[in-house]
């Protein structure tokens, strides 16, 4: 991994004074991500809310290039800086032998919210730490790619995550750790990331309350308005007095607020138009579902009113349209044309009453996310040509355009990682390393893991899928690349057990502060 550079002279001050040993540049940046109970409620409140609809409408993070990332060349150098160290997996999964690569509990999507306001996923996996709250995943589905130190808001991992289900519980990101050459170079030779996050809750309904207590209640909350006549709520005022908890009305009530026809909003008046105006009204009534709303009236004049008229109308005095009947050679009609549209006219302001019914909504604590689904262990300084087990969920097309995935459930790519670090043509990259796999988009900051136990389903996790890669040029993906785990990711990883998070919700399902 690349370290900082420091220039030899800025604004006059001597090479002398910028002098900095190697072992003080900085290796890692941390940023909060919604360490405050309220705010991590509402953000797996927003995910979870009309059963899970945000996390369906998400789409798997797209990186900002119109090409794909290209591996230009190898490097035999060493990529180790250090002593290589492992810390092991803990595991809640029951062992079972299989055939097939049996799939860990800890993998899952990490969802977020970027600064347009899109919906995005990629994939993570809980990690060993010393609070059991550690998730691993890309750092790019963490900071934003933009070099200004921003994180993504509404940061959630979703373990075993399905089809907008959440079965283990939803797990908020609190606080956010990474290469600090990412955080501020956006240099993908850092491209990982570890999140503490709180823990796991699920929503599990709803409670109606009094008004006070849904004012203290920092939690999701929401109210519903139950239209009443105007004798229910007179005494219901009389009842509670004007602050009382269950009674309101709306004074505003105008015409735009409600359907044209709303009983007492409006009437229905003819308004004379131009035959112009009448025809485009003809054109846009016609799949008008509350009927006809233009009308053509002719009606019968005197020869000399026809005269007169049709004077004033060759002088431009008079825009009207006259229509003469005739049977045979005789003129037997006189017509003048009238058009109208009908509209819907302000009648008066209408005053509505409600009865208010304020509901806050419960949750049940699940636990810390490496009691509930174990955590992965992590390696660190180890030599490359491992064998690895890569789990994620693609999702995004080939450059070609087939989409052979779904992006629903996770998949998985086994082999040995390339002997030689590689460089990529984007992004800063200089030394990743490299597997043959043909995932795709939406599997980016999914675990490789060494040493996969297929029946304990743990191994340790040495790299995050970072990018995706056509080699032979084919228009195909056939090589996923990952930053490669070296003293520089321990230092990290390291700063990250530390952080401690807590649970958000008490046993009654209510906020904790």
């Amino acid at each position: 991994m690349k370290r900082l550079l420091f220039p030899l002279a800025v604004a006059g001050l001597s090479a002398a004074v910028l002098a900095v040993p190697a072992s003080a540049a900085p290796t890692w940046a941390s940023d909060n991500l919604l360490p405050k109970p309220a705010d991590a409620y509402g953000a797996a409140a927003f995910w979870m809310d009309a059963n899970g609809a945000a996390l369906r409408k998400a789409t798997q993070y797209r990186l900002d290039t119109k090409d794909v990332p290209k591996l230009v060349s190898a490097k035999t150098t060493d990529t180790t800086d250090g002593k290589p160290g492992m810390t092991g997996p803990t595991t809640t999964a029951k062992p079972a032998a299989s055939k097939n690569v049996n799939l860990p509990k800890t993998i899952g999507k990490v969802f977020f919210q970027d600064k347009d306001g899109h919906l995005h996923w990629c994939s993570a996996t809980s990690i060993q730490s010393q609070q059991r709250n550690l998730v691993a995943t890309a750092g790019h589905c963490v900071f934003e790619s933009d070099g200004k130190d921003d994180v993504y808001d509404k940061w959630v991992f979703i373990p075993g995550y399905f089809q907008g289900k959440a079965p283990f519980g939803v797990y908020v990101g609190a606080y956010a750790f990474t290469a600090y050459d990412l955080d501020t170079y956006d240099d993908y030779d850092g491209d990982f990331a570890f999140v503490a996050v709180h823990n796991g809750f699920a929503l599990t309904g709803q409670k109606e309350v009094v008004k006070s207590e849904f004012a203290k209640w920092a939690g999701d909350k929401w109210v519903k308005h139950e239209e009443i006549k105007k004798d229910e709520y007179d005494a219901g005022f009389e009842k509670y007095g004007p602050a009382g908890p269950y009674w309101s009305k709306d004074e505003d009530v105008t015409p735009e607020k409600v359907a044209h026809n709303y009983p007492g909003e409006k009437t229905l008046t003819k308004v004379e138009v131009t035959e112009s105006e009448y025809e485009k009204a003809a054109k846009d009534t016609a799949d008008d579902v509350n009927g006809e709303q233009y009308e053509k009236v002719r009606t019968p004049i005197s020869q000399e009113t026809f005269k007169e008229l049709q004077a004033k109308q060759g002088d431009g005095k008079w825009t009207g349209k006259l229509e003469v009947t005739k049977v045979g050679d005789v003129e037997t009609a006189w017509f003048e044309n009238h058009y109208y549209i009908k509209q819907w006219v302000k009648a008066g302001k209408t005053v509505r009453y409600f009865r208010d019914h304020y509901f806050i909504g419960l949750a049940k604590d699940m636990g810390r996310l490496g009691d509930v689904v174990g955590g992965q262990g992590v390696a660190w300084n180890q030599p490359l040509g491992q064998s690895v087990t890569v789990f994620g969920y693609p999702s995004a097309a080939h450059p070609d355009g087939d989409r052979p995935f779904s992006g629903v459930t996770p998949k998985w790519c086994a082999g040995k990682t390339g002997t030689k670090s590689w460089q990529v043509n984007m992004f800063r990259v200089e030394t990743h390393q490299v597997l043959k796999c043909s995932m795709t988009g939406g599997a980016d900051g999914g675990p490789w893991l060494m040493k996969y136990d297929n029946n304990k389903r743990t191994g340790y996790v040495n790299g995050v899928t970072s990018m995706f890669h056509d080699y032979d040029g084919n228009d195909r993906i056939d090589y996923v690349s990952s930053a490669i785990f070296d003293g520089e990711v321990a230092d990290v990883y390291n700063k990250a057990n530390y952080a401690k998070t807590k649970s958000i919700v008490g046993p009654n399902g209510e906020l904790l502060k």
